[in-house]
């Protein structure tokens, strides 16, 4: 039986080009379950709009203001039917909106909000009044169903009641803007490091706030972006380390589902675009986790240990390709490191969660090469190259919050191992005596002098150009210091990380 078809048309105010638009009354969210599945098993009259749900703090805020905005919507289904929706929870919480309703509060970035009750974090702007919000609670019927069919089912069965009068007239409500300040900075080539996982997120966040470039995503909204940057995590503990109060955006208790999106494969299905791990291990009719675990084995010096995940047969015209595009296993000096590279990379919601299951196949990688070599190898480090490193509009508040209250502290934690070594400053006859000194061990291997401390660190920055920006400046500060011992006549006495002191003290 054909439905008759209506006159609504959905106007959203926000994220258009991320919806499927129908002329019905009923809404139908798919979480992230791809909505063309579902938009082709449905006649456009059956529904007002389709849309994913991929978050519960990014998503529902958007969502609720347009519904709000088009009061003709009457119905809302919500699909709860994958492993990634029973993760994420939006599902779940915008559910707990029309099911237990919200109470004033605070995001996580400590903004006046109002909170839905739920156990799954959700919020929506204050802005919007309380009445409005409680309005739409009681004019919209909902259902919430675990699989595609029945989606299909209740939208068809709503659509069966025929054409409902909108609850009210449409509603728009004041949002908030957040605009960055930038700083100057180079927009190409960015080296970050840190010893866990937490720590180099922070310093990423921080860089791309401070100096990545606003543009558009390519979707709605805007983003700010870096190209190609390099984060190097050293020293993430085999269990993995979260902080105390935890400020990343993952959840310490879904450790094994980010882990299983890396190395667990599953069938191809129509409804999911795919995962990491199917593309790793079965995609292109090849395991190739085991295929770089043999490789090793045979080869522990080899330099082909790779694995790709992007198919030129279709990825150039897929709707959402994977970002995660190329791995490389490297063995050097018994110790095993791995470099993704990342087309695209949502560095603030998708990072920490990506660098979690890169270090759990890199650990297991690690241990099966043992296990079958006898090879006796320690954990490298894991080194992500994100070509687009980017922070989403929607999140920049948060990541604000998250630079004020932690890129201090971290950047106090100093242990002032440069790679490149450590410099020893001496003035000897009026002129000044610089060692290049090797970490550890503390062999010299060169050495300059002069009078100009402009002319040596101009030496010693042409020789090593990669010195840590903070042991630059400080040998600048050591070098101007033993200029003026060395050149005033018996005036002050140069020491190393000491106040000059005059001859007479």
């Amino acid at each position: 039986m054909t439905v008759q078809a209506t006159k609504f048309r959905y106007k959203p105010q926000h994220k258009p080009n991320q919806l499927i638009y129908g002329v019905g009354q009923t809404g139908l969210i798919t979480g992230w379950t791809v909505k063309q599945v579902l938009a082709k098993r449905l006649e456009s009259q059956e529904f007002a709009v389709i849309g994913n749900l991929y978050s519960a703090t990014r998503g529902i805020n958007f969502l609720i203001r347009n519904l709000l905005a088009n009061p003709y919507v009457r119905f809302l289904v919500i699909l709860n039917a994958t492993k990634e929706d029973k993760n994420a929870g939006s599902g779940e919480c915008l559910r707990d909106f029309f099911r237990h309703g919200f109470e004033e509060g605070y995001s996580d970035s400590g903004r006046p909000c109002w909170v839905i009750k739920s156990s799954i974090p959700g919020y929506i702007d204050i802005e919007i009044e309380h009445w409005a919000l409680e309005k739409l609670r009681q004019s919209i019927e909902w259902e919430e169903v675990n699989s595609i069919s029945q989606a299909v089912s209740q939208v068809k069965a709503y659509a069966q009641r025929g054409i409902i009068e909108p609850w009210g007239l449409p509603l728009e409500f004041p949002i908030l803007k957040v605009v960055p300040s930038i700083l100057p900075g180079s927009r190409y080539g960015h080296r970050l490091e840190g010893k866990t996982i937490a720590e180099t997120w922070v310093k990423i966040i921080h860089r791309i706030k401070t100096t990545g470039t606003i543009r558009p995503t390519g979707y709605d909204g805007q983003w700010q972006e870096l190209i190609d940057l390099m984060a190097v995590v050293t020293d993430e503990p085999e269990d993995f380390y979260f902080p105390e109060p935890n400020y990343l955006p993952v959840n310490p208790n879904l450790i094994n589902e980010y882990i299983t999106q890396i190395l667990g494969d599953s069938r191809q299905r129509e409804e999911i675009k795919y995962t990491y791990g199917q593309r790793l291990r079965s995609w292109f009719g090849r395991d190739q986790i085991q295929q770089v675990i043999q490789k090793l084995i045979t080869d522990i010096d080899s330099a082909r240990a790779v694995m790709s995940l992007w198919d030129v047969k279709q990825d150039h015209q897929a709707n959402s390709p994977p970002c995660l595009n190329h791995i490389w296993v490297r063995v050097v000096d018994k110790e095993l490191s791995l470099s993704a590279t990342f087309r695209s990379n949502d560095m603030f919601s998708a990072w920490p969660a990506n660098a979690i299951g890169l270090r759990a196949l890199q650990q297991y990688i690690k241990e099966e090469i043992v296990k079958g070599s006898g090879y006796d190898l320690k954990m490298g480090p894991l080194i992500t190259i994100s070509q687009s490193a980017h922070i989403y509009d929607d999140c920049w508040e948060n990541a604000s919050q998250v630079i004020q209250s932690q890129y201090a502290k971290i950047t106090q934690q100093r242990d002032y191992q440069d790679p490149a070594g450590s410099f020893v400053i001496s003035v000897c006859d009026h002129q000044i005596v610089v060692e290049h000194v090797t970490p550890g061990s503390g062999e010299v291997i060169n050495c300059y002098s002069g009078k100009s401390a402009r002319q040596l660190y101009q030496q010693i920055a042409a020789d090593y150009p990669s010195l840590q920006v903070e042991h630059a400046i400080y040998l600048g500060t050591e070098l101007q210091k033993a200029e003026i011992a060395a050149t005033m006549n018996h005036g002050f006495v140069y020491e190393q990380d000491k106040k000059l002191k005059s001859n007479e003290e």
